[in-house]
């Protein structure tokens, strides 16, 4: 009796790829090479993805989504602050980073030119983007509509780049079992939220209504 062939899935190809990178050293030469290797269609393979470049951003991606599903199981998720939300982001996600580290860090040294390794975390960038647009508390928010946008469009952009640097940091860790990567996430989340004060930018906006103000009244 032959064995039903399983359906190919996004998770599965992206499965694969990370495999085929492994065992081979080397990407795929082509989209048809790395789908009859492992016993699947090429036209199954475009039915989730455009290219290999898609698959290798789709992995990071996927390290994301797994990391926010695991964190929400937490029954308590809900009820964590952003700084507990985002240190728990940060210790599931570099769990299943180490737990992926020999791809991870193959992926991401690729290349010496470190744009072009970056450009793999486009997908997880939008994405990371995203969570924190989604975990930012009414206490971090402005208040004042028409620059609450651009606030948080700043707090997204400077959490990226900390997370790239914590990803830098990682990568470049060499103590047992990353310890100095959770001191790193540790530090750096707290020293964040810290410096996360929208004190400041009221008095600011203060400053800006009062010059404005004094601007009106001197071309009166």
């Amino acid at each position: 009796m032959a064995t039903k062939k399983l359906p190919v899935t996004r998770d599965k190809i992206v499965s694969m790829y990370m495999n085929f990178r492994l065992e081979n050293n080397d990407k795929p030469k082509s989209v048809y090479q790395f789908a009859k290797s492992n016993g699947f269609e090429e036209t199954e393979f475009y039915s989730f993805f455009a290219s290999i470049e898609n698959v290798e951003k789709e992995v990071f991606k996927i390290f994301l989504e797994k990391t926010v599903d695991l964190i929400q199981k937490d029954s308590n998720y809900e009820e964590y602050d952003m700084k507990t939300k985002m240190l728990s982001f940060y210790f599931t996600f570099f769990e299943l980073l180490s737990a992926n580290r020999s791809y991870v860090v193959l992926s991401l040294k690729e290349n010496k030119n470190q744009l072009k390794n970056l450009m793999q975390l486009s997908a997880l960038r939008t994405s990371f983007k995203n969570y924190v647009s989604e975990i930012i508390s009414d206490d971090i928010r402005i208040k004042i509509e028409k620059l609450q946008e651009i606030q948080e469009k700043a707090i997204q952009e400077t959490a990226w780049i900390q997370f790239l640097l914590t990803m830098k940091f990682w990568l470049d860790d060499e103590s047992p079992a990353f310890e100095k990567t959770d001191i790193y996430i540790e530090k750096s989340v707290k020293l964040s939220f810290e410096l996360m004060n929208i004190a400041p930018i009221d008095s600011l906006i203060d400053f800006g209504k009062f010059i404005f103000k004094e601007k009106i009244q001197t071309t009166k």
